[in-house]
């Protein structure tokens, strides 16, 4: 590791590196010196050394990274003013080398032509637009994530700070491994011979490691979704490199529903959910009785908990985040638990608000370790399977269960769907048993 560039210089412990060639038009230092001030005579082994050379080269390469995004983002920035240049002036962008071996003779006279006119060959953009003199962006496959983030900002827009985390994580971990498989190349250097490499990389992995096929195809997915949005904004002419990737055996986990007497007898039983904060047992309790999702149920806010109304119930709306689905937004009475936990929590449950993961493992380590899981299957989200189970066993209309789990409702949509007083109806016929303590 860091170690590897210590060195000793009069009697103290030296970080000494030399500067990577793909940096090196930017650091002029042939070698990076720094003195880590630890005297060998002090640590003869070098490990407090070592430990502050790891700091001293994490802050170098953080250093090279940020020169070269700088550079790079320049590049990026003037490539794009040519060819808004060029389209503005009614031509394509071409590269000049591709404009002098692929266009016309006259087709790059109509283009000198238009410099001509007016100050236009005085403007740079102008003539590196209509001219082709702005290379594109040589991106390398570590930057692919920063990259495609930044294309599809107005995709994320609506999401909250940790959906786009949730988001942009798997991503960030499939170009991690595929730099860690293929090396850091520029994209347009990427061979449909990396692509494979990339593929038996993982098949080696799910038959030594036993990982699950579906954690692979997402990779495959990810990257090329992330290679095609960029080759088409740049243009590379990439061919699909990382089509038709995926591998055979994947599986469609359906997670398991717990019996409603189950959760009745075990979940609801006096003391079973004790060693939980208050806030995460009100969530268990809110989406037993209603089918929340957790990231429903822990985004619930004061404007969102009906308490007042003529019926209470809850709101799923947007509120500062992205919905699941379009139908995700609905109305679901209050009984049973879950009106006992709302009027509780009549503001929701804030340490958990945009924290719905953090507050499934959570639980699910608890159900573990308190023997209220029967099966490695059943999870948090499975009390969501058994509010439809329960809904099915007491033969509630179709729609009415549509309405009351945000799913798409089959047919087309006429009229202004199940009342609240109509869902309250079904809900109390499903209603579990409060708990003696909350």
């Amino acid at each position: 590791m860091a170690g590897r560039f210590l060195t000793k210089r009069g009697g103290t412990w030296i970080y000494v590196r030399r500067v990577p060639e793909i940096y090196a038009e930017l650091d002029k230092r042939v070698l990076v010196r720094i003195s880590t001030k630890v005297a060998v005579a002090d640590d003869p082994a070098g490990r407090r050394a070592a430990r502050i050379a790891s700091r001293l080269n994490a802050e170098t390469e953080t250093y090279w990274e940020t020169l070269h995004a700088g550079r790079a983002d320049e590049a990026r920035q003037r490539y794009e003013e040519a060819r808004r240049r060029a389209r503005a002036m009614g031509f394509d962008y071409v590269d000049m080398l591709s404009l002098v071996a692929q266009k016309s003779a006259d087709d790059l006279m109509q283009r000198i032509e238009a410099l001509a006119k007016g100050s236009r060959a005085d403007d740079p953009s102008a003539v590196a637009g209509v001219l082709g003199a702005e290379e594109r962006p040589a991106l390398s496959l570590a930057t692919l994530f920063t990259e495609y983030e930044s294309l599809e900002k107005a995709s994320l827009a609506g999401m909250s700070e940790n959906q786009v985390r949730k988001w942009g994580n798997p991503k960030k971990r499939a170009v991690a491994n595929l730099v860690g498989v293929v090396g850091d190349k520029r994209l347009d250097e990427v061979t449909r011979g990396d692509a494979l490499k990339f593929r038996e990389w993982w098949q080696d992995r799910v038959l030594t490691e036993g990982l699950d096929v579906d954690t692979a195809n997402k990779d495959f997915g990810h990257i090329n979704r992330m290679v095609r949005t960029i080759d088409r904004r740049y243009h590379f002419g990439l061919p699909p490199l990382f089509a038709d990737m995926r591998l055979n055996g994947a599986e469609e986990n359906q997670r398991a529903a717990f019996a409603a007497q189950f959760v009745q007898d075990k979940i609801f039983a006096a003391g079973a959910l004790a060693g939980l904060n208050s806030e995460a047992r009100a969530v268990i309790y809110i989406v037993a009785e209603t089918g929340l999702r957790l990231s429903e149920a822990t985004n619930l806010t004061r404007s969102t908990i009906r308490l007042d109304a003529a019926v209470p119930h809850v709101q799923v709306r947007p509120d500062g985040r992205r919905m699941k689905t379009p139908h995700s937004a609905r109305d679901i009475p209050l009984v049973g638990v879950a009106l006992v936990v709302a009027k509780a929590f009549p503001d929701g449950f804030p340490r958990y608000r945009d924290k719905a993961a953090s507050l499934s493992a959570l639980i699910n380590k608890y159900f573990s370790t308190h023997n209220l899981r029967p099966t490695d299957e059943h999870s948090a989200y499975s009390l969501r399977h058994t509010f439809e189970d329960r809904l099915t066993a007491v033969e509630a209309p179709e729609k009415v269960v549509a309405s009351l789990m945000g799913h798409k409702w089959i047919r087309p949509k006429y009229g202004a769907g199940p009342s609240l007083e109509q869902k309250q109806q079904w809900l109390k016929r499903i209603a579990f048993k409060p708990p003696a303590v909350i």
